[in-house]
């Protein structure tokens, strides 16, 4: 693993910092709430996409850069050190295209990248159930073939942790087709049309104040046929090509947040003149081993791409760890800024209580380390019995 860059990939990183210098953002709305903010992002994406920016990553002929892996992992760097907003359609940039260009057909692709880049048509992912959290094959949302009307298919069911689903026109939906198969042969991966009366979206509140997760509660919807991406039944695979995506993307943007979290914190430690109370000083320590690890990690998950072609269950260790080291950091944080990390409304109380949910989305701590210990470690399944 080289972490060394060559011209080309420092020329990238040259333009892509020039421009953010001379980009910057809007101010931050600090008026009209959570659609306020979202549209601020919108926009965001939008002078992203204009300049070529939006999904460097994408092939040029679908609207990137062609950007190899490694200048990929640089743009996410980037991103975080400049403290940008994130892109509004980060589910649509990071898992539906990318989907799409593996297993959509070419006019589902002619269909939906372009207005995936551009922000006119936001995604969100259908994937997680009440009682089928982090057990994607254990879903109960069923979808039929209406015979009234061939070539339509009927969804009923409920899905939740729908991320962004309030401002989304479509959704990567993993429904059961078969219940006569092994449930991870039973699943079928639709595109769903959020904008009919079937689907009905139910913000949830989070301990923050803002409701970033949804309900779905999907009654009858319709998707025709052309809307089935990867074949009937083989949900289960273009699902996993989905997951691997959404922790191999977002892993570089992760660990840049991470470390500009604990700067801040080593800042207010100075400030507050805790660096020399060795308490402190090593619990600092520790969380700066933590985060080069998680930065390591990441790239070690790039050669993997470049070595077998896609994101590895490598992924799941990043998350996990990131999950576990950011809430030890605002832990510490709250420590060492004092009341501010306990006033309502303030920076460091948002981070505090965001942090609680980091091991639960994307994947519960538990099952990851199910998935590091059987598909990282090669440790035989654990067998339950009565």
């Amino acid at each position: 693993m080289d972490l060394t860059f060559n011209e080309r990939e420092l020329a990238f990183r040259e333009e892509l910092r020039g421009w953010l210098a001379q980009n910057p953002p809007v101010p931050e709305p600090t008026d009209g709430g959570e659609d306020a903010h979202y549209a601020w992002r919108r926009d965001w994406q939008r002078r992203l996409y204009d300049a070529g920016w939006a999904a460097p990553s994408w092939p040029a002929e679908y609207g990137g850069r062609g950007a190899t892996l490694t200048e990929s992992a640089i743009y996410f760097e980037e991103i975080g050190r400049a403290r940008v907003p994130m892109a509004a359609n980060v589910l649509g940039l990071l898992l539906g295209g990318p989907t799409l260009m593996v297993w959509g057909t070419d006019e589902q692709k002619e269909r939906y990248l372009a207005p995936i880049l551009s922000a006119e048509e936001i995604w969100c992912q259908g994937f997680s159930e009440p009682d089928a959290g982090s057990d994607l094959a254990a879903l109960k949302t069923r979808a039929v073939r209406d015979p009234a009307h061939p070539g339509e298919w009927l969804v009923t069911g409920q899905k939740v942790w729908t991320s962004g689903a309030q401002y989304s026109k479509w959704c990567m939906l993993v429904a059961r087709t078969d219940s006569d198969v092994p449930k991870h042969k039973g699943l079928t991966y639709f595109l769903m049309d959020m904008e009919q009366e079937g689907v009905q979206v139910r913000p949830l509140r989070q301990i923050t104040g803002e409701a970033e997760f949804n309900e779905l509660f999907i009654e009858q919807a319709r998707i025709p046929e052309e809307n089935v991406v990867g074949g009937v039944g083989n949900g289960w695979k273009v699902a996993l090509t989905t997951l691997m995506n959404e922790r191999a993307g977002l892993g570089f943007a992760l660990q840049v947040r991470l470390r500009q979290l604990l700067d801040d914190t080593i800042a207010s430690a100075r400030e507050n003149g805790l660096l020399e109370d060795p308490l402190y000083a090593d619990a600092l320590a520790e969380l700066h081993i933590r985060c080069e690890a998680i930065r390591l990690l990441a790239w070690k998950g790039l050669t993997d791409v470049e070595r077998y072609g896609q994101p590895g269950p490598e992924g799941s260790l990043v998350k996990w760890l990131w999950s576990d080291t950011n809430q030890r950091l605002t832990q510490l944080a709250a420590d060492i800024v004092g009341p501010q990390a306990l006033t309502a409304g303030t920076a460091w109380s948002y981070e505090l209580l965001r942090a609680r949910g980091n091991t639960i989305e994307g994947g519960t701590t538990e099952v990851l380390k199910n998935i590091v210990a059987e598909r990282v470690l090669g440790l035989p399944r654990m067998k339950v019995t009565a």
